[in-house]
């Protein structure tokens, strides 16, 4: 008995060591697994737990006129939401904010009769409005300040300022094409919290986020408005598709007014649809039509091949060229370089090209700019189409001659025509003057930038001299000015057709000015996309000029040509910039 008593012993000794054996191998096992192979998962786990990183995002700089005027702001706002869960009475409790906030009670109860443990009830509303909530003493909602873009002027220059994300970056416009210098830097500090989600320590928190720079543009509020109000008639009154219109300093290349209609308010852009979002003075390019020619007679000028007064025979309005015939709107025997302008003659432009040469029409049409980019500070601008001389058939340079066949931007066009009135010299178009902190101290400036000299300040005269007799005594005479000299070039071109072509019936109608002639101190560019009353730039976008140049040179206090003291500028914009 006692050797079989020794024997169960020891086999149940065995058991139990074999058994802790098992047991501490699996011990150990896990150990080694939690502390070698998952060793930095549980340690970022931890780390998610009881380490918490918390950020405060800055305050968006803010964007103002050349008259330092608000364009763009930030507003504190609040959004509220709500625990369900965690809410008692949900009824009652959705009528009482349903009425604070101004919203229909049974959409407030659909929104909390929810098993759902977050739910939004209202986003981005007044501090004020808020605060109503708040006083309801209700349990279960959260209060989050937040901040918000605001456009003050609503629609005034809304496709040039263009929008913000809901995570405050900019998405379209200046918005986006200098995000990174308004947004500014995040504040980022760590806290740590222990089981019961108490904080225990933490970092010194970080300093104040660094708020967003703030942008001066050289586009004014005031000749903004008069632009955007003169462009609405004029597409309205023609019913036009849509319009644009521009405002330039020759002499700096300082963008007073950048307009395009219909308009887009930044504050709703969702309700935009991207015609309206975009901006389409940089991003869109068309086929200019006779606004072009003065650009053509410059070249001629230029080459010492063609004087002012040279004659041109302008077969009576129809002239033949390969398989195309080309018209004029008005029949003319013989015309001079001056009269080509005024009249705004095809068939002169033409024989006034084929004088010339192709390559000396190509190399003077790219000096002006057109077939690159401007360089302007807008995002998604267009280089335009101009073709090498070489690749151009007869009836191509025909064409090219009296601005078909060619596409610029409207950019690109008002700031080749503010070349003329600055002596031949072109200027880089800008829309910011200068970028300032929030304590409105320099950060970066936009000097007025010489591209290069296209013509001479006698040829940029002569044509100049040409664009005057268009507003007495030709196609611009509803362009001519009251009180003050003007001068410009009347455009209606073909539209091209999506399937190849030009489109039946449809035209742009424009007309490209300065003003005052004695020294320019605007340039002025109106286009109106297929108008229905009439096609006619001069008849069509002429008034719109006339308009937006009077108002403008008036606000300026440019001193009209009556004067005794002869046509002065008392106030300057778009110069050296603050």
């Amino acid at each position: 008995m006692k050797c079989n008593d020794q024997k169960k012993m020891s086999t149940r000794l065995k058991l139990v060591s074999l058994f802790f054996a098992i047991f501490m191998g699996a011990i150990i096992a896990r150990a080694v697994h939690l502390q070698v192979l998952q060793h930095s998962f549980l340690s970022e786990a931890a780390q998610r737990q009881f380490v918490r990183q918390y950020e405060t995002a800055p305050r968006r700089g803010v964007i103002y006129d050349a008259m330092h005027r608000e364009l763009a702001v930030t507003l504190d706002v609040v959004s509220i939401a709500a625990r369900p869960p965690r809410m008692t009475g949900k009824d009652e409790a959705a009528l009482a904010i349903a009425e604070a906030l101004g919203e229909e009670p049974a959409k407030m109860i659909e929104r909390l009769d929810t098993e759902r443990p977050f739910v939004w009830l209202a986003r981005n509303i007044s501090p004020g409005l808020a605060e109503r909530v708040r006083d309801l003493g209700i349990k279960g909602l959260e209060f989050t300040p937040a901040a918000r873009r605001f456009y003050p002027n609503r629609t005034l220059a809304g496709h040039v300022m263009g929008f913000c994300g809901v995570d405050g970056h900019g998405l379209e416009g200046l918005e986006f094409r200098f995000d990174e210098e308004l947004f500014g830097e995040f504040s980022r500090w760590t806290v740590l919290r222990d089981a019961l989600g108490k904080s225990f320590a933490a970092d010194r928190p970080a300093p104040l986020p660094k708020a967003g720079s703030d942008l001066v543009l050289t586009l004014d509020r005031t000749v903004q408005t008069i632009t955007e109000d003169a462009l609405a008639e004029a597409v309205e009154k023609n019913q036009g598709k849509s319009g644009l219109a521009l405002v330039l300093v020759p002499q700096t290349g300082a963008i007073l007014a950048m307009a395009q209609y219909p308009f887009m308010n930044p504050n709703d852009f969702s309700s935009a649809g991207p015609d309206q979002r975009r901006n389409r003075a940089v991003t869109d390019t068309y086929e200019p039509g006779s606004t072009t020619k003065i650009f053509m007679a410059a070249a001629a000028l230029e080459s010492g091949l063609v004087g002012a007064r040279d004659s041109f025979y302008c077969e009576n309005g129809q002239f033949r060229v390969g398989r195309k015939t080309v018209k004029d709107v008005h029949p003319y025997a013989t015309l001079t370089l001056e009269g080509i302008i005024t009249h705004s003659s095809n068939i002169g432009a033409i024989k006034v090209s084929q004088r010339i040469g192709r390559k000396t029409l190509y190399n003077t049409l790219k000096d002006f700019g057109f077939g690159s980019r401007t360089g302007v500070d807008c995002p998604g601008e267009a280089r335009g189409l101009l073709s090498a001389p070489e690749t151009w058939s007869e009836i191509d340079a025909a064409a090219i001659a009296f601005g078909q066949g060619f596409a610029v931007t409207p950019l690109q066009l008002v700031a080749a025509v503010g070349a003329l009135a600055n002596d031949g010299l072109l200027m880089r178009p800008r829309l910011v003057q200068a970028v300032t902190d929030s304590r409105g101290r320099l950060v970066k400036s936009f000097a007025p930038e010489p591209v290069r000299q296209v013509v001479s300040p006698g040829t940029a005269q002569k044509v100049m001299d040409m664009m005057a007799l268009v507003n007495t005594d030709g196609t611009g005479s509803l362009a001519r000015l009251e009180g003050y000299s003007s001068g410009g070039k009347t455009g209606t071109a073909q539209k091209v057709s999506n399937t190849g072509g030009y489109a039946k019936g449809k035209y742009v109608a424009s007309f490209l000015g300065v003003a005052p002639m004695e020294r320019p101190s605007i340039a002025v560019l109106v286009i109106v996309d297929e108008p229905r009353r009439s096609i006619y730039g001069g008849t069509v976008a002429g008034p719109a000029f006339k308009k937006i140049a009077e108002k403008t040179l008036q606000y300026l206090e440019v001193m009209p040509k009556s004067s005794p003291d002869g046509p002065i500028t008392a106030c300057s914009f778009g110069g050296d910039p603050i």
